[in-house]
């Protein structure tokens, strides 16, 4: 797993060049939210359970029709795997956002992911929604943690969205 400092450092070192201007500005951006990320990375420890509880039942609320019969969250063990789903998306956007890299991601959860998802017939929109709901739910409670600017938050969230969707989301 890459993290932004190793990814930057690797392109420079593959094409001979020694760090510039836009290198230092990107090391300096990465580490001045350093702490910001690291306290994150804490408010989702704490809160993951909740996150993914609230996030599932706002989902469910928008798309009542997959806790119905017939659809992909009914029954007590499709439920149960969407759950788990969302404290996969949730704790490896989190190892992402710290790293501030999607290395993490694309190796550990994507590939295959939708080609997987389309074989078992799991509705690849509504888990986007899910995800999506989760990035906006962390965002205000980084808001109320004090967290003045949790953008950084959007990265790893957006990134998983755009690659499990058939188009930008």
């Amino acid at each position: 797993m890459r993290d932004a400092v190793t990814s930057l450092i690797r392109n420079y070192d593959a094409t001979g060049r020694y760090l510039d201007r836009d290198a230092v500005d990107t090391l300096k951006a990465y580490f001045d939210s350093g702490m910001a990320r690291v306290q994150a990375a804490n408010v989702v420890n704490a809160n993951a359970a909740s996150i993914v509880k609230q996030a599932a039942l706002t989902l469910f609320e928008q798309v009542p029709e997959l806790i119905r019969p017939g659809g992909n969250a009914y029954t007590t063990r499709r439920y149960a795997a969407c759950l788990r789903d969302m404290d996969y998306y949730l704790r490896y956007a989190t190892y992402a956002m710290v790293a501030g890299n999607t290395d993490v991601l694309d190796e550990r959860v994507l590939q295959g992911l939708r080609e997987t998802y389309n074989s078992l017939g799991v509705p690849i929109a509504p888990t986007v929604v899910g995800i999506q709901i989760m990035k906006e739910m962390l965002k205000a409670q980084l808001a109320e943690a004090g967290i003045s600017d949790p953008s950084f938050v959007d990265q790893p969230f957006d990134h998983i969205t755009a690659e499990l969707s058939e188009q930008d989301v």
